[in-house]
C-alpha cells in the first residue's frame, strides 16, 4: 500500500489511512505501507531551502527534504498504535533500500528485506518512508514522485505481485476530470499506455515506477484513499478481440514545459550532437526533439521541450553552443503539450487526422508534432490547452462505454 501526500495531508486523513491498513492486517495479511510527506510539506521545504540558498547543495537538500516522509511515517505508525494495532515506522535506509547516483536523483540499486520481514513476522504493520534511500553513509532522495518508486520496488522485492496506490482521485481517467467533466474512469490500462501518459504530463504516477512495475510484472491498482470503490488496474498488454485495431485510451495535457529552439544552425554532421550534448552535460531532460529541413542557405533549426523548472539552465547551456555556431536561441514559455495515448496509431492514420481536424476546427494552431505507435503529441498555445483537451475528448468519444 502507498499513500500519497494528499492522502495523509492532515490528522484526520492520516487516521483514515491507518484504518485502511489495520483492516487489511485484521484479514490476516502482512501489510507494508509506503507513506509520503504530508500535504505540501516537500514543496514547503524546497521553498525554504531556496530562500536560504538560491542553488542549495544537493547533499544538504536531500538531508532536508527527506524529513517530510519521516514525519509521515511516524504519524502513521502513531495512528495505528493508538488503535491498538502493532506498527513500526522505518526510514528508507532502515528498511534496507539502497541506491546509487547523485543527490535528489538517486536510483534504487537493491533492497535488503530482512528487517521488513522480521517486523511482518511479529504481526506489525510496517510504515516505510517513500522517496528516500541509503547511498553509502548518506540519505538520498529518488526524485519527485519517488514514493511511487519505493512502493513498486518493495512490492517487487517482497514478491507481492501487486501494489495498491491510494491517492486523491478514484483511478486513471480518460482525461483530467478537473478540466473535462465527462472524463471516464478506466477499469484497466496497460503499462505501455500508462508510461506514455506519464511521459505526456499525466501526474498520477511517476514514470520510473511504471518502468519498474512493467519490468518485474507488478500489477498496480490506483484507487481513492477516501472512497471504498475499485480504481484502475495497470497491467501488462492484454489481448483484444481485434488485435490490430487502433485504440485511443486517454488524453493528457502538460502545462509544465517550455519550448526551446536553436535557429540558424549549420546543416552538417555533429551539430545536433553538440546541441544535445550541451544539454546532457547539465542533466537537462528533453522531449519532442525536432530538426527542421535545411534552408537554401544550408541552415536549419532544432526545437525541443523541457520542463519549466529547467528553462534557465537549458537556455544558458544552449547560449554557449549558439555563440560557437553563430546561431540564436528562442524560448517560448506560453505553450502546452496535448497528447493522445493508445495503441495502433502507426497503421491507423485516422487517429492523427482526427486530432489535427479537431484542433483546426477550433482554430488552434500547432507548433510541434511528434507521433509514435502509442502517442501523438502536439504543442499549442497555453491559452488553448484546456479547450483542446475538451474538444479532443469529445471528438474521440472517450466519455462512452469502455472498449470490450
Amino acid at each position: 500500500m502507498k499513500f500519497g501526500g494528499t492522502s495523509v495531508a492532515d490528522p484526520e486523513k492520516i487516521q483514515r489511512a491507518a484504518e485502511r491498513a489495520i483492516a487489511e492486517r485484521r484479514k490476516g495479511r502482512g501489510v507494508v505501507v509506503v507513506v509520503s510527506a504530508p500535504g505540501d510539506m516537500t514543496d514547503e521545504l524546497l521553498t525554504l531551502a531556496a530562500r536560504v540558498a538560491p542553488e542549495p547543495d544537493g547533499r544538504e537538500l536531500d538531508q532536508l527534504i527527506s524529513t517530510g516522509e519521516q514525519v509521515g511515517i511516524s504519524l502513521f505508525a502513531m495512528a495505528c498504535l493508538a488503535r491498538r494495532a502493532s506498527a513500526i515506522s522505518l526510514t528508507g535506509p532502515q528498511a534496507g533500500i539502497q541506491a546509487l547516483g547523485p543527490p535528489t536523483r538517486a536510483q534504487i540499486d537493491r533492497i535488503q528485506t530482512a528487517k521488513i520481514r522480521r517486523e511482518l513476522a511479529r504481526g506489525r504493520i510496517v510504515a516505510v518512508a517513500g522517496f528516500q534511500a541509503r547511498s553509502k553513509d548518506d540519505v538520498v532522495t529518488l526524485g519527485r514522485g519517488g514514493s511511487d518508486l519505493t512502493a513498486v520496488a518493495l512490492a517487487s522485492a517482497l514478491k507481492t505481485g501487486h501494489c495498491e496506490i491510494f491517492t486523491d482521485v478514484k483511478g486513471i481517467y480518460t482525461a483530467d476530470p478537473r478540466v473535462v467533466f465527462e472524463a471516464r474512469k478506466l477499469d484497466r490500462i496497460t503499462f505501455d499506455e500508462m508510461l506514455e501518459l506519464a511521459g505526456a504530463g499525466s501526474q498520477v504516477m511517476q514514470s520510473r515506477s511504471l518502468e519498474l512495475a512493467a519490468r518485474y510484472r507488478v500489477a498496480i491498482h490506483v484507487r481513492s484513499a477516501f472512497h471504498h470503490v475499485p480504481g484502475t488496474w495497470i497491467v501488462p498488454k492484454e489481448k483484444t478481440a481485434m488485435m490490430e485495431k487502433a485504440w485511443v485510451s486517454a488524453l493528457a495535457l502538460d502545462k509544465n514545459e517550455v519550448r526551446l529552439n536553436i535557429a540558424d544552425v549549420p546543416d552538417r554532421p555533429g551539430v545536433a550532437a553538440s546541441v544535445l550534448g550541451a544539454l546532457a552535460a547539465h542533466a537537462i531532460p528533453v522531449d519532442m526533439i525536432i530538426q527542421s529541413a535545411p534552408s537554401q542557405a544550408g541552415l536549419n533549426g532544432i526545437s525541443f521541450m523541457t520542463p519549466r523548472g529547467f528553462q534557465g539552465k537549458a537556455r544558458e547551456a544552449l547560449a554557449a553552443v549558439a555563440r560557437r555556431l553563430k546561431a540564436r536561441v528562442d524560448l517560448h514559455d506560453h505553450v502546452a503539450k496535448i497528447s493522445v495515448v493508445g495503441t495502433g496509431f502507426r497503421h491507423h492514420p485516422w487517429v492523427a487526422a482526427k486530432m489535427f481536424e479537431t484542433l483546426a476546427s477550433h482554430k488552434i494552431n500547432i507548433h510541434m508534432i511528434v507521433a509514435s505507435d502509442l502517442r501523438i503529441s502536439c504543442v499549442v498555445d497555453l491559452k488553448h490547452g484546456e479547450t483542446a483537451l475538451r474538444a479532443l475528448h469529445s471528438a474521440y468519444g472517450l466519455a462512452r462505454k469502455p472498449r470490450s
